[in-house]
């Protein structure tokens, strides 16, 4: 089965309120989920987004995650397997930031592939119109301003936006 994944990440002040959101689409169901904290960063509110939505998930063949944080998408397809063998230095030989978020995507990653799932990271430009991302961040943003929000679970030929 494929699913794809959104995220974002939101914080009112770096640091402070933040919020992040994740959209899981299945063949069948539509899954939405969101959280926030009171003091954090919008790095942390992507990473978040995408631990969470990685988490949600028990099997699959094919899972797309689609961010608008290059940090995101580089950092967990390009830079955590040289961080990790240089004991999570940095390319500025400083301690890499957020080190206990990455530890946790990279978790859920391998938890993944274990189970023989193929997992492609894509970037999508933030706030360019691509509907699932835009909901994201709708998420995300009202969570980090303590916005109640309804949020979907259920079939996918009934999600509306």
């Amino acid at each position: 089965m494929k699913i794809t994944i959104y995220t974002d990440g939101s914080s009112r002040g770096n640091p402070g309120r933040g919020g992040w959101g994740t959209i899981i689409t299945t063949p069948e169901e539509v899954i939405e989920l969101g959280g926030r904290e009171d003091l954090t960063t919008n790095n942390r509110m992507e990473l978040m987004a995408a631990i969470e939505g990685l988490k949600e998930i028990g099997e699959a063949s094919e899972v797309e995650v689609f961010t608008d944080s290059q940090y995101v998408k580089k950092g967990i397809s390009e830079w955590i397997d040289g961080w990790i063998k240089k004991g999570w230095i940095g390319s500025a030989k400083k301690p890499v930031l957020n080190k206990d978020l990455w530890e946790m995507l990279k978790k859920e990653e391998d938890r993944l592939k274990k189970g023989g799932a193929k997992i492609v990271w894509k970037y999508v430009p933030g706030h360019a119109g691509v509907v699932l991302n835009e909901r994201a961040d709708v998420i995300a943003t009202m969570y980090a301003d303590a916005i109640d929000l309804q949020l979907y679970r259920g079939a996918k030929d009934e999600y509306l936006l």
